[in-house]
């Protein structure tokens, strides 16, 4: 019956939003049309939409989302390359469940967490 998941974080500005995701992770913009409150990208098999909130305190912001990826080891260094900054507390590291993760802030703190299993 499921079959897919699109989580939908908040944005403060939708061109810095989409600057971070398209240049720097990858996505391309799937939207059918510009809405200025809303976005939807895509990159591989994943979407995540955004919705604009520009009150949004980033400091009290929780939105996560864990991304299954695979080559972890070469994503973890291509954003190092391009200067994406890894989280302070999210190093690439083996977690106890089996995962090898690591972690990123998109610029309004949504957290990325990308894991892939070993």
């Amino acid at each position: 019956m499921f079959f897919a998941i699109h989580p939908k974080l908040p944005m403060r500005n939708k061109a810095a939003t989409k600057d971070f995701y398209v240049n720097k992770l990858g996505f391309r913009d799937i939207g059918a049309q510009d809405l200025p409150a809303y976005m939807m990208l895509m990159l591989d098999r994943i979407e995540i939409h955004f919705f604009l909130f520009a009150d949004l305190d980033p400091k009290e912001n929780y939105g996560q989302v864990y991304i299954r990826t695979t080559h972890i080891d070469d994503l973890y260094l291509q954003l190092q390359k391009i200067g994406v900054a890894i989280h302070p507390n999210g190093q690439m590291q083996v977690k106890p469940w089996r995962q090898k993760e690591f972690s990123i802030l998109d610029p309004d703190n949504n957290l990325l967490t990308f894991g892939e299993a070993i």
